[in-house]
């Protein structure tokens, strides 16, 4: 990973597994789990890369987590960061990302929570910072749009307080999502770039192909930008975005766009990176 000129790791954690709950494995959950996670961040550390801890999969109740819900929830997720905040939080090359893709919620739900239209209890994104500065934790904190992450249209209005000012904005961006075009780059997107730090978390396009991402990055470098590509993963062509064949790092046809374009930088984005799955 690090000859592709990275200098960021984003890392997908499951709240069940790390607080070893809802029937989660023991032998691979609670604190072999954290273990684990711990011993990989203190790896890419070894060769100078960052960490983003990313709350991926998560939800309410006593079903063990096996997907992403419409946001995270009142019943775990407040407890996950409590932990992996207090964990890492003296780790200076460690940063948070809130919650991954919330989705077919209000503005006012992604940041005060609600009720979900499934009956449970969603925690909003100012309740999560609240949890992690509570802890003492002073890194930055990713916070992804709306819309599964792409819709920064309400990011600014509905932008949660934070005491120590360090809020980054982290939109997903795919081909199929739809804010795709230099457009809506510009006028959704560029105004919260303004304001705050900026890191599209998740980049990425299913044709097999890399002029999406290609636009995309000298999009984001022209404003300062930083980006992960999606994701550090074998997988057939058009299921999902692969940037690898195989884990020695041969790139896929569509990770050469990733690979090159970051190679090809004279001056880093302040974060450029993959995404583990």
């Amino acid at each position: 990973m690090a000859s592709w000129n990275i200098n960021t790791v984003r890392i997908p954690l499951n709240e069940h597994c790390w607080l070893g709950i809802n029937g989660a494995n023991p032998a691979s959950s609670g604190a072999t789990y954290q273990n684990a996670i711990v011993n990989f961040v203190n790896l890419l550390h070894q060769f100078n890369l960052y960490a983003i801890l990313d709350l991926h999969w998560g939800g309410p109740g006593t079903t063990l987590a096996i997907g992403r819900q419409v946001m995270a929830d009142q019943d775990h997720s407040p407890a996950f960061w409590t932990s992996v905040a207090t964990k890492f939080k003296n780790d200076p090359a460690v940063l948070f990302d809130l919650y991954n893709e919330p989705n077919t919620i209000s503005d006012s739900c992604w940041r005060d929570g609600c009720t979900t239209s499934d009956g449970w209890l969603a925690v909003g994104m100012q309740s999560l910072v609240n949890t992690v500065r509570a802890t003492g934790a002073t890194q930055p904190i990713l916070i992804s749009g709306n819309g599964h992450g792409n819709d920064l249209s309400g990011w600014l209005n509905f932008k949660p307080n934070d005491p120590l000012l360090s809020l980054v904005a982290s939109p997903h961006t795919y081909n199929f999502n739809e804010c795709v075009t230099e457009s809506c780059w510009n006028s959704t997107f560029r105004p919260v770039a303004a304001v705050v730090p900026f890191v599209s978390a998740e980049i990425g396009e299913d044709d097999c192909a890399h002029g999406f991402i290609d636009t995309y990055m000298s999009w984001l470098d022209s404003v300062g930008a930083g980006y992960l590509g999606w994701g550090w993963v074998t997988a057939p062509c058009g299921t999902q975005p692969s940037l690898i064949l195989d884990y020695s790092g041969t790139p896929t046809n569509y990770g050469i766009g990733l690979r090159n374009h970051l190679l090809n930088l004279t001056t880093q984005p302040a974060l450029n990176s993959l995404t583990l799955k």
